[in-house]
């Protein structure tokens, strides 16, 4: 009995052994295959790490090359603005592209390589707008030489206009100076109730009226036309001989109003003219000098005097 216990034990020892053994190999490729998988969702997560990674930065990237664009573009616009150049397009696309920035941070990764390939066009974009700007400074630079020589060219007759402007106001003063009247042989004569003429110095009874002759230069340099020619006496105080009644008026003389003693209208042809006046005062002359002198329009054309004693 011992002997058939002791076999039976024996043959099932190695039957326990193999069995182990077996399942030994498994748990061993049990985890070996929890391993693996481990392994390749470790090394598939640490990929789209990377992946994510590598997306977050080609956007962070676009963004600032957007960003970078829209700044340079900036440049060009005030560029361009400051050379005369037409940025009405560029500040539309300037607005475009300030509105894309807004909405870059909401759109999808998916979109990386449009807006990569929007950064490539703005960079054409500004490639050319360089190209302008050149254009432009060529263009300013060959107008800035010919608005020098305009400015040179227009200083150059403002001198020739002001120097015809300067003898022309020579010339037209010579001839205004030229054409002014003058009177010539002035006579003055105290005229009694008789009739009887006597030159001066005279009485005041010798006195009814004062007759003035004086004759008009020729001037061939005057215009024909009409004249105002006044008389005016002045006497020893330094008053105007002045009665409205017998003619007298005022009259505008270097910028201030005068009396004038009296006056008559003619029409100067350029020939020499003889002109008589006759004034009645109608009372007595104060006795000393007095001054005569003969105006038209608003200068003198000469003067003398008598004497009441």
């Amino acid at each position: 009995m011992e002997n058939k216990s002791s076999a039976s034990e024996a043959s099932r020892t190695p039957e326990k052994g193999q069995n182990k053994r077996i399942f030994t190999v498994i748990l061993v490729l049990l985890l070996l295959a929890a391993s693996g998988a481990f392994v390749y969702k470790y090394l598939e997560s640490s990929e789209l790490a990377k992946q994510n990674q590598l997306t977050q930065e080609q956007l962070d990237q676009a963004y600032n090359d957007l960003d970078s664009m829209s700044n340079e573009l900036d440049t060009r616009i005030l560029k361009i603005a400051q050379l005369g150049g037409e940025i009405d397009t560029l500040l539309q696309i300037k607005t475009q592209l300030e509105e894309e920035k807004k909405a870059f941070r909401k759109k999808a990764y998916n979109q990386i390589n449009d807006l990569q390939g929007k950064v490539n066009g703005y960079k054409e974009l500004l490639l050319a707008q360089d190209e302008e700007i050149e254009r432009l400074k060529v263009l300013n630079d060959s107008l800035m030489v010919e608005n020098t020589e305009l400015k040179v060219a227009a200083n150059n007759l403002n001198e020739s206009i002001k120097d015809l402007n300067q003898s022309k106001a020579k010339l037209e003063e010579k001839v205004a100076t030229a054409s002014k009247l003058k009177v010539e042989k002035v006579e003055i004569l105290a005229i009694s109730s008789s009739g009887k003429e006597r030159p001066s110095p005279f009485k005041n009874r010798h006195i009814d009226h004062l007759k003035i002759n004086f004759e008009i230069v020729e001037n061939r340099v005057a215009p024909i036309e009409g004249k105002g020619i006044l008389v005016k006496i002045t006497g020893p105080d330094g008053n105007v001989v002045f009665d409205v009644a017998a003619g007298s008026g005022t009259f505008m003389y270097e910028g201030r109003e005068s009396f004038y003693t009296v006056k008559k209208d003619i029409l100067f042809d350029r020939n020499s003219q003889a002109l008589t006046f006759l004034y009645n005062k109608g009372s007595d002359y104060e006795l000393g000098k007095y001054v005569l002198e003969v105006f038209t329009d608003d200068y003198k054309m000469g003067e003398a005097s008598f004497i009441v004693k």
